[in-house]
């Protein structure tokens, strides 16, 4: 089972849209543009660090970058069984798993960045990262500064951040280094978030989702305020809120991605620092990281890997699937119509479809010869399912 992850606030970096300018995704940086009013092309391609940095800046870019990416995965057809997101990124696993549109999304991260910036100039605050100490050391140190500082982030085994009152994060930061923390990194930022302090704009926040349309999930997203999976609307709309000044619990999600199956973990969008914490806390788990247009192709080596069916006991369609087959699931629920342009042991290449779901073409993300159809035409599928498998060689 494939799982999406988002990256959140600070793996942005200058230039990062610019390997991404000729292909055919970039349209998606357009569409963020006009939805929000804001030129977030020349965010991407000519802003510095500096500017990269501001919250209203840097929530907007990362959303749009992963959406690029994100996009870009689709077009060569792979898609998640599950997904989720740490902090804003869970606004991008939100779209992945259809809940909420695109556009939509673009302008509630617009009014989240702006609203968090405001808070912070309101109630200023920092945020600093701990480095070997566990959760109970980290929150032992926050009670014990006796300020208004909390653990903001439960990002890793031995890895946490903790955010609050500039004074009070001074005092926890040291209690923890006396507590065994191996090192302590203030984070360039100037607000207290996932605390009380953003409380201001939760409430801004909170009116702008409550006036925003949801849609229950095609599949699921495990949310930050607790772990659990969740499809439903409505749950969205509390959980969205609710995270502002709530605790980010990215271990515990990336246990639970684990318990639910998930045999590649990919990341989607800059930087790869959630794949760096998928592999402290979940080592028996593959994690990549999907940054730029040469990175696709890992993707389908990875997919391709994943895929392949090692035990010649299992039967499709009367015929044993061996290491050399590869099978294609559908990327969405609906109606599978298989196309008329691929006979049986025609050669099929990556990004080749092989019929439709309801209107969204099934793309092949691998190479091989088309054995078989294991979906009918005019049989409804679920996404995930099996619709086609493929041989890399042919016998005879």
């Amino acid at each position: 089972m494939i799982a999406f992850t988002f990256p959140g606030q600070g793996s942005q970096k200058a230039g990062m849209g610019l390997p991404w300018l000729d292909h055919p995704s970039w349209e998606v940086i357009e569409e963020a543009s006009d939805a929000t009013g804001r030129d977030i092309a020349h965010l991407l391609t000519s802003a510095d660090q500096e500017m990269l940095s501001q919250t209203r800046n840097t929530q907007l870019v990362t959303y749009a970058m992963s959406m690029l990416v994100l996009d870009a995965v689709e077009r060569i057809g792979v898609s998640p069984s599950i997904c989720a997101g740490h902090s804003l990124g869970e606004y991008c696993a939100l779209v992945a798993a259809g809940s909420l549109p695109f556009d939509t999304g673009a302008k509630l991260v617009a009014e989240r960045a702006e609203a968090m910036q405001l808070a912070a100039q309101e109630n200023p605050g920092g945020m600093a990262a701990l480095l070997g100490i566990d959760d109970d050391g980290a929150e032992k140190a926050c009670d014990e500064a006796g300020g208004d500082v909390w653990v903001a982030n439960y990002n890793a085994p031995g890895q946490v951040v903790l955010s609050g009152a500039k004074d009070a994060l001074a005092k926890a930061i040291e209690i923890a280094k006396n507590l065994g923390a191996k090192k302590a990194m203030v984070l360039p930022v100037n607000g207290a978030f996932h605390t009380p302090y953003m409380e201001h704009a939760r409430q801004r926040l909170r009116r702008a989702i409550l006036e925003s349309r949801f849609y229950d999930a095609e599949i699921p997203v495990i949310a930050n305020v607790d772990a659990f999976p969740y499809r439903r609307a409505a749950d969205w709309i509390r959980l969205l809120a609710q995270q502002l000044t709530s605790p980010v619990m990215w271990t515990r999600s990336l246990n639970r991605l684990r318990d639910q199956g998930t045999s590649l973990l990919v990341e989607i969008g800059p930087g790869n620092v959630l794949t760096g914490l998928a592999k402290r806390t979940t080592p028996d788990i593959r994690a990549i990281s999907i940054q730029t247009p040469d990175d696709l192709d890992k993707l389908i080596m990875a997919v391709e890997e994943s895929a392949t069916i090692h035990v010649p006991s299992e039967v499709r369609g009367g015929e044993h699937l061996y290491a050399f087959e590869r099978i294609v699931v559908s990327p969405a629920a609906g109606v599978f119509t298989p196309s008329s342009n691929v006979n049986l042991k025609d050669r099929v290449r990556v990004g080749d479809p092989l019929g439709e779901v309801s209107g969204e073409q099934v793309r092949s993300a691998f190479e091989g010869h088309l054995s078989g159809y294991l979906a009918a035409d005019g049989e409804r599928v679920i996404i995930g399912q099996p619709v086609a498998w493929l041989r890399t060689k042919l016998e005879g």
